[in-house]
């Protein structure tokens, strides 16, 4: 007999084994793993705990959350930057609080507020810069809709922190995937929910849909162990962020799938480049197209949509909502209810 090879592996012993009893016969005559009870140990997807903010709950699976759009910039690639055209912080905070008193009116379920452009291309923005633009705007909005859930879109924990401070609830950060966890950090810190989201500096993939997932996936994991409790996140596939209009399109027939990273799902297609390209439309244009990917996002089991145009997008999503998830009673007519 040889000795054996240096060369030979070390596997990981078995545990959580149920013995074999060829005694009792049938199913137990073999040895079988036991599933953990419960709790993220057993890897099996389940609708996620409702989430509550401020007087809102987030009940995951009843239906379709709106969330309005909010950009304090002046180069949104919309053109809705509430920047353009406008002079002074009071005036600034004056025109934020009637969009978003709008929004509210329509039937938006939150707010999402950012003072940088992440569109292609868009120009940095320097940190105490972009908290001049969100802290003044949220602390409006904030004082005119004190019930209404408020997140701040950025990437830099200075912005959040301020942000929060003026009566933000929670964090969007559209590097989500990054290996800096210091957003994830602050999340946990301040037991904020966190909404991560996928993106790349290049649009370069060997499988898309398999590399969204597993950046979303390594990203989750970063979080939690960076103190985020599991229920306080949020994924976001990252339309139109370090894709092209064919991996975005691509992205969207794949959409489903996201639903076994087990978190809920934010979808936001509002006027984005790919609905652009594919009808040779300006983003003043791109409802119906918006309209069409929030109908398909909500067919594949997204939970929230981030949009422009409140009113419409609800809309479509009461109407998706009746056809994917069923349609509540009292939502009918009385002759027509079950």
């Amino acid at each position: 007999m040889t000795e054996p090879s240096s060369r030979e592996r070390i596997l990981p012993a078995q545990a959580g084994v149920a013995d074999a009893r060829p005694e009792l016969g049938g199913g137990f005559a073999t040895p079988s793993f036991v599933a953990p009870v419960g709790g993220p140990g057993a890897g099996l997807p389940r609708i996620p705990a409702p989430m509550r903010l401020r007087e809102q709950t987030f009940e995951w699976g009843s239906r379709t959350f709106v969330v309005g759009i909010l950009n304090v910039t002046p180069d949104s690639f919309s053109g809705d930057g509430l920047l353009a055209g406008v002079s002074g912080v009071e005036a600034l905070r004056d025109r934020a609080v009637e969009l978003a008193s709008r929004m509210a009116d329509e039937g938006a379920d939150a707010l999402d507020i950012g003072g940088e452009s992440s569109r292609p291309g868009h120009a940095e923005v320097d940190p105490l810069e972009e908290r001049g633009r969100v802290v003044p705007v949220i602390q409006a909005v904030r004082a005119a809709l004190p019930h209404l859930p408020i997140s701040v879109d950025t990437v830099k924990p200075s912005v959040a922190e301020a942000a929060l401070d003026a009566g933000a609830d929670l964090l969007n950060d559209v590097w989500g995937v990054a290996e800096d966890d210091s957003m994830a950090r602050l999340a946990a810190e301040r037991d904020v929910p966190l909404i991560i989201m996928h993106n790349r500096a290049h649009a370069r993939y060997r499988n898309l849909l398999a590399e969204v997932i597993a950046d979303l996936e390594r990203a989750l994991e970063r979080a939690v162990r960076a103190g985020v409790g599991w229920e306080n996140l949020i994924i976001d596939p990252g339309f139109g962020f370090g894709k092209a209009p064919v991996h975005n399109l691509a992205l969207l027939r794949g959409l489903g799938e996201l639903r076994l990273l087990g978190r809920p799902i934010m979808l936001g297609t509002s006027r984005k480049s790919t609905l652009g390209r594919v009808l040779d439309l300006p983003p003043d244009q791109r409802l119906e197209a918006t309209l069409a990917t929030t109908a398909l996002g909500i067919a594949a089991g997204v939970d929230l949509v981030r949009v422009h145009a409140v009113q419409a997008n609800l809309r479509a999503a009461r109407m998706s909502d009746a056809v994917v998830r069923g349609t509540p009673s009292d939502w009918l007519p009385e002759g027509d209810r079950f």
